[in-house]
Formats: C-alpha cells, structure tokens, sequence
C-alpha cells in the first residue's frame, strides 16, 4: 500500500503515486479494546467486500478504556500514564492495523478519545498534558513509521476550544509528537464533537492536513451538512474536507441526549442522503457508521442508547451493502477535477428532506445531481457541460445500476424527474463525446 497524502488542487487525497483516493470510512471506535483477532478479521474483510477505503477506531478508547482490559486482558496504559504504554496492549493494536493493511485498508487512528484530555463529559480521566501528551505521540509515531495504512485522526468526540478552556496545546503537543517520529509523513485530520468541524477551532494549525466535521445524530434527518462541507471548502488555505461521523444506521433520531426510540431510527435512505449530499458538496470522501457496529455491541455489553442488533448482524445492514456504490459512482469519472456546482439547479434546490445537490467536472465532461425523492423534478442548466449533446443516466443508489435516458442537445435547460421508485437517485449528465462507461462502471 501507499500513504496518502493531499492531492495538488487541495480538496483531494491522493496516494503518493498520484492515484485518486476516496475516502469511505467506517467507525469501529472500540474495534482495538472490544474485539478479539477472528472477530477483527471478520469484521475488516466484510469491510473490504463492501468496498470499504477507511476504518477509524480509537487506541485509548471511549468506554473505560483506561481500566477496563482489552479482550486479552490488558490495558493500554500503565498507571494511567501516557508515558508508560503497555506493550502486551498495542501488540494488539498492531496486529489489527497490519490485518487492515492486509486487506487493502486504511487505519483513521486516534490515539486517544477525546475524554482522556478534554474532561467535559465521558468516563475519562483525563491524563494527558502538553509534556506527556507529545511523548505518547512520539512513542505512536515511532511504532507506526513505517506503516503505510495509517492516517492519524485526533480528537475523539471533544471540540478542542469550549468556552475559555484552550486544549490546543495538548493536541498540538501530541501532533508535534507524531510529526517528528514519523519524519513529517504522518497525514493528520482531527475529529470534532457534534455538530462542529475542525474549521472553528484548527484550519489554520499547520499539522491540520484536512478538516472533518461530525454532522452527527442529534439534529435530525436532514441537517444541512451541504452547506457546513460547502463552507470549509471554500476557506484559504484550501484544504480536503469531510463529514467523519454522520447520522449512523439504526441510531434513535430524536435529539441528544434523549435518543427516545419512539421517535424513530436512522435507516439506509437517512445515511444515503447524507453521505450523497456532503460529497456532492465537496467532499473528499465521507464516513458510514452504524449505531451497533460503533460500540461492538453484543449480549452482556451494556447497551448505549438502544442498539436493536448486535454488531455482527449489523455488519450487512442495507446501508452499509450501499454506500460502496457511491464509491463506484465517483470513481467512475475524472475524479480530482471534480468541483461543487449547484448553479447546474436552475430550479430551487430545495431545504431539509428535498434539498437536492450537484457537482460535476471543472471541465463540463460530466455532473452528477442528487435528487432525494421519488417523482421530484429538478431543472438543469446543460450549458454548464461540455461538448454538444449530453447523454443523461437515473444511477440508483441502493444498486449501482444505471438506467440509460437518452441525448439532449445542450442548448440550455432541461426537466429530469425522478422514477416513482425510489425514493432517491442521482441524475448523471455526461458530454456525449466523452468515452465514459455507464455510472459506476469503470472501462
């Protein structure tokens, strides 16, 4: 494998040979202090299949990972000391990021959840200093040099400014930590609490390599997380951008911290739209999570807020056997030329569950337009494409397959509405001239 790396433009990853890279995450938080290794290799080659690019998950973990042993028996560090890491603990840690990399995947690793150094809520206890915390990163750095499957997330579920309290400093500690073990190698995003992106707090920290966003669980089904990706987009310096944890599948909807199942359940056609619209928006690539699958949950484990399944049985959920189709779908197109563009909706776009995206190639060869309902129409302005006829696809999004509608001159606007099945699609508009393979295919 190669390490990735930002692509020249900015707004991509890339692998170091140049080769486009889409980001399709997966939160396995408690995948290093939950799991043993037949469970972690099942659960990494499910991912593959599924075409799976990232898993992110957490060294020092979320639930007690300080006290409660891993299922070897073994804590990560000794005396809650961030400079005394037990070695018999991330033999372990090591094993699952090599069975990754055996299986072509990318690490999103953190080294610890956020509580271990922002004590705003969550077991904890905060441990980490700016002295200790730059140690803990250098030890990580130095053990994970030379593997190329790794991408370091810090942060963890806490925002790195509240209120007067500054915790940059740790994280910048650790990050310099990281940075000087790994000889500057190590690409470094940080995940955010609820609701927040890296941008408010980090874009400018030059250890910040791409911003991520959490759009999370508790606003409902269709936060605009279209216009928070459109607006890290668009900051100086450009960097990637991406929402690393958006609404999982089969987590209650209804608002923190109630999470009262009366009131619903993210299902597939919630993650769809999220994920469709915040890469459509400018998105390098987006995360999957599902509500089980997160916390590892199984019988004996205490349940966070109302799991219905244990986390093998999620593993084959609807979502997660879809969002591989949105990787076919931009890897199926000029990838690193791909910009934001919703002047292609000459209709309203519209708000919340109609609210519809569109992107296409800096060139005119291709645009996608996502459209979240049945029998919605939009109106699309073709001038905005290449060439002089513009062939037009539906690209179902719970299949990957693509159904063909004909060529239109591009002369101006044409109406596409959506088939009554669905509910949601994607609209794909090609330059007829362009030797492209039908949606998701690839030549």
């Amino acid at each position: 494998m190669e390490r990735l790396q930002v692509s020249p433009s900015g707004h991509f990853l890339v692998t170091e040979s140049g080769r486009p890279f889409f980001w399709l995450g997966d939160t396995a938080w408690e995948l290093f202090h939950r799991s043993a290794r037949e469970e972690a290799r099942r659960y990494l080659e499910n991912r593959r299949l599924k075409g799976f690019t990232v898993i992110q998950a957490v060294a020092l973990a979320e639930f007690d990972g300080l006290h409660t042993p891993n299922r070897y028996g073994h804590v990560p560090l000794l005396g809650d000391d961030p400079t005394r890491p037990n070695e018999a603990y991330f033999q372990y840690v090591d094993d699952v990021v090599r069975m990754a990399e055996a299986q072509g995947l990318y690490v999103g690793l953190l080294p610890t959840w956020g509580d271990k150094v922002t004590p705003l809520w969550g077991v904890g206890p905060a441990v980490f200093d700016e002295q200790n915390a730059r140690v803990y990163g250098h030890f990580l750095g130095q053990r994970y040099r030379d593997q190329p499957n790794l991408v370091w997330i810090l942060g963890g579920d806490r925002p790195a400014v509240a209120g007067e309290a500054d915790y940059r400093p740790i994280w910048r500690a650790m990050a310099a930590g990281i940075d000087q073990a790994t000889g500057g190698l190590a690409l470094m995003t940080y995940h955010p609490s609820g609701g927040n992106s890296t941008s408010a707090w980090l874009h400018d920290e030059p250890w910040l390599d791409l911003n991520m966003m959490q759009s999370g669980h508790g606003a409902g089904r269709d936060t605009p997380v279209w216009d928070r990706i459109a607006h890290d987009y668009g900051l100086k310096p450009v960097k990637p951008t991406l929402d690393g944890e958006p609404n999982y599948e089969d987590h209650p909807v209804s608002p923190w911290p109630t999470w009262n199942p009366a009131n619903g359940y993210f299902r597939d056609y919630d993650v769809r739209k999220q994920l469709y619209r915040s890469v459509f928006a400018g998105g390098c690539g987006v995360t999957y999570g599902h509500h089980s699958i997160w916390q590892m949950f199984e019988p004996g484990r205490s349940p966070i807020t109302y799991p219905e399944r244990d986390w093998t049985e999620a593993l084959d959920r609807p979502g997660a056997c879809q969002v591989q189709h949105l990787r076919r779908l931009m890897e199926s197109r000029p990838f690193l030329t791909r910009i934001p563009d919703q002047g292609l909706l000459l209709s309203d776009p519209g708000a919340g569950a109609q609210h519809g995206q569109a992107t296409r190639d800096a060139d005119g060869s291709y645009a996608f337009v996502y459209v979240p309902q049945a029998g919605q129409s939009v109106e699309v302005d073709l001038r905005n494409l290449s060439g002089c006829r513009v062939k037009a696809w539906w690209y179902d999004p719970r299949t990957g397959a693509a159904a063909l509608l004909g060529e239109f001159d591009r002369a101006g606007p044409q109406h596409f509405t959506t088939p009554g099945a669905g509910p949601d699609w994607v609209l794909v508009l090609d330059d007829a001239a362009q030797p492209f393979a039908a949606p998701g295919q690839h030549e």
